[in-house]
């Protein structure tokens, strides 16, 4: 710590308080579509990124005499996974949810000086030793009792316009980044628009036509506490992507548990599609590294005749046009999100000949593997973006 600097506790510098509790339903019936009043901000408005997100459609009235965060305060997450990990500084009065901490300043110390220090290790390793794991949330008395460090409020200002400019040049690296992955990802969805538009000679046909089989499987009784560390493979939802196969959370089932599911065996060449859920209509080719494997509930194989080959399915189905049918299917009629068999069996697909979707899926994969690079590229700088600035803040504060 550098001479001159003191440690207070937060509770010292700041007067901390969590929000409201405003039930969801009651949000929605009461406050959606308000045109004035405070914006409420839930820990689903903030992102890990310290970006608050106060266009979400529900403003608070402003004589509810609910709790208001002012202008400069420190919002940080409490409850659930990212408990200490979402933090955001706010530039005007808000309305706020339970599952939040604000930390108002007390003119000892500067707001953004709070949320920089939030955002270190210094303060990050404090609140894992003392506060993660505990039943109902954090504790408000030990919350309050974690230290920050104290310079005057000049040398707080220059740190905060230091960290302020470095944190700009960081971010505008980051977001030319994302930029150039987000054009790539648009000129990809384009031409994936472009080349699978049926044109002429095109043959058209159900998926039940062209397909020996459409099913999914099951989950084995017992659920994950029947997964073991190897054994066969158990594809889950998660596990497909768009035109990609997840390896994360691949789970391992017993042979027992796998020749109960015998019907839902993956062979090669099986393209897989998500049938219910918020993951619904992604679709990609099983890859052969993962046979033998079986399907649970939540994804469907579909195998394919001599017609149709089958990332040259993946790419139709995963297309923008066959993505929004298949959507408008899945969410007609049901409070949850759902394709049928018979859904499946009779979407209509339109297809050229075999050397055709030859030629079309070197175009496609060609594009892909580009856009693939970049989304690696982007991964890559976000990391080191997020190294760079802990490595600023250690500079600041240790």
């Amino acid at each position: 710590m550098k001479e001159g600097w003191e440690y207070k506790s937060l509770g010292e510098v700041c007067r901390i308080f969590n929000g409201n509790s405003i039930n969801a339903d009651y949000k929605k019936t009461h406050y959606m579509g308000l045109s004035e009043g405070y914006p409420f901000i839930a820990t689903k408005d903030v992102s890990f990124d310290g970006i608050i997100d106060y266009e979400n459609g529900v403003k608070i009235p402003f004589d509810e005499g609910l709790k208001v965060a002012k202008p400069n305060s420190v919002f940080i997450c409490v409850e659930g996974g990212s408990a200490g990990r979402k933090i955001g500084l706010v530039n005007r009065e808000v309305c706020f949810g339970n599952k939040l901490f604000c930390l108002d300043s007390q003119g000892s110390v500067l707001g953004p000086f709070i949320y920089y220090y939030l955002k270190s290790e210094l303060f990050q390793d404090q609140f894992a030793e003392r506060l993660t794991g505990l039943i109902g949330g954090v504790s408000a008395k030990k919350f309050n009792d974690i230290s920050i460090i104290y310079p005057s409020l000049s040398e707080q200002q220059f740190i905060v316009d230091y960290l302020d400019s470095a944190f700009a040049k960081i971010d505008t690296m980051k977001a030319n980044t994302e930029k150039a992955l987000n054009e790539a990802k648009a000129l990809f969805q384009a031409s994936l628009k472009e080349m699978l538009e049926p044109k002429e000679g095109w043959e058209e046909n159900k998926l039940g036509s062209i397909t020996s089989k459409i099913g999914s499987g099951a989950t084995p009784k017992g659920g994950r506490k029947v997964y073991i560390e190897e054994g066969c493979h158990l594809i889950r939802s998660m596990n497909v992507q768009y035109n990609e196969f997840k390896y994360d959370e691949l789970a391992h089932i017993s042979d027992e548990a796998a020749n109960q599911l015998n019907g839902v065996e993956i062979q090669e060449d099986d393209v897989l599609f998500n049938i219910t859920g918020a993951s619904i209509a992604r679709c990609c080719v099983v890859p052969t590294d993962v046979l033998p494997a079986r399907v649970n509930q939540h994804v469907s194989i579909l195998r394919l005749k001599q017609e149709v080959l089958p990332r040259f399915l993946s790419y139709i189905m995963n297309s923008p046009n066959h993505q929004k049918r298949l959507l408008e299917i899945g969410e007609a009629g049901s409070t949850r999100q759902a394709l049928t068999k018979t859904d499946l069996e009779n979407h209509v697909i339109s297809y050229p000949t075999i050397d055709s979707q030859n030629k079309i899926l070197c175009t496609l994969d060609s594009l892909k593997s580009k856009v693939d690079r970049l989304q690696a590229n982007y991964d890559k700088i976000s990391l080191e973006c997020d190294a760079l600035k802990q490595a600023i803040l250690r500079q600041v504060f240790e």
